[in-house]
Formats: C-alpha cells, sequence, structure tokens
C-alpha cells in the first residue's frame, strides 16, 4: 500500500540511503549527493539562473537531479509536458533530469523508487549494477532464468 501512495521529499532520501554502497555528502549549503562509487546519482541541487519561476523569475529553490542511463531515457521523461520532469539548456547533454521538490507528490512511492534506482543503476559500476539487478529480479523472470 505504501508504494502506491503519493511520494514525498523525504522518500528520495530513504530510498538513494537504501541502495548499495551509497555514501552521502553535504552540498554546498548542505543539500545532500548521493554517491556510489564517487559518482552522483541523486543530488539535491542549490537555487540557480537556470530553472526559475516563468512568473516571477525567482529561481527554484527545490531542484532534485536524479541520473538518467541515455538519452533516451531523458527525454522519455520530459518530453511530456505533463510530467513532473524537467530539463534546462544547462543540462544539454548531461545524463540528468530534474523535478522541484514540490512536484514530487505527483508520483506514486513506486515510480519514485523506480527512479532512484534506475539513477544509481546508471552510475554504479558494471559488477555493482548487476549483482543489484539479480538480487531483485521479478520473480516470474528469476523463474525464467532457470
Amino acid at each position: 500500500m505504501a508504494g502506491r501512495r503519493k511520494a514525498r521529499v523525504e522518500d528520495v532520501h530513504e530510498l538513494a540511503l537504501a541502495m548499495p554502497h551509497v555514501t552521502v555528502y553535504p552540498g554546498s549549503t548542505e543539500n545532500p549527493v548521493y554517491q556510489v562509487g564517487g559518482k552522483s546519482f541523486v543530488f539535491f541541487r542549490n537555487p540557480r539562473p537556470d530553472a526559475v519561476d516563468p512568473q516571477t523569475g525567482e529561481r527554484y529553490a527545490d531542484v532534485i537531479v536524479f541520473w538518467v542511463g541515455s538519452e533516451e531515457d531523458k527525454m522519455a521523461l520530459v518530453q511530456d509536458e505533463s510530467s513532473p520532469f524537467f530539463t534546462t539548456p544547462h543540462f544539454n547533454g548531461h545524463l540528468s533530469v530534474l523535478l522541484r521538490g514540490s512536484r514530487v507528490g505527483e508520483l506514486s512511492r513506486d515510480e519514485l523508487a523506480e527512479v532512484v534506482q534506475d539513477a544509481w543503476l546508471a552510475r554504479a559500476s558494471k559488477r555493482r549494477a548487476a549483482d543489484w539487478l539479480r538480487d531483485h529480479a521479478p520473480a516470474d523472470q528469476d523463474a525464467d532464468s532457470r
């Protein structure tokens, strides 16, 4: 039941910390940066001039960055205008998407978990990713591989 509820910003932290081999570094202004093998996979961004409210010009103070596995994955998340994910020209060519903390609730906890897990998989070593995928294969897929 918890997976179908609306996601919260606290879930980002919980889900990122639940992935193996994660270290947390305080970013500037104490915004946490979640890393695997020294590579960031989720971080809370400081207000920047490339992500602003279109009506007020005020910088968004609640932007969360998630790595993605490919440009196709990125486009799948940001092309739908109803999606809470977005990007900015600053992130052109960068395999990540942005999400405002104020819009996290547009996702279910399960959907957010998938985004965090995919971010981790995009940055983890091949061995760590393969181990995690093996250990988290759906039961029907696991039976098919026997």
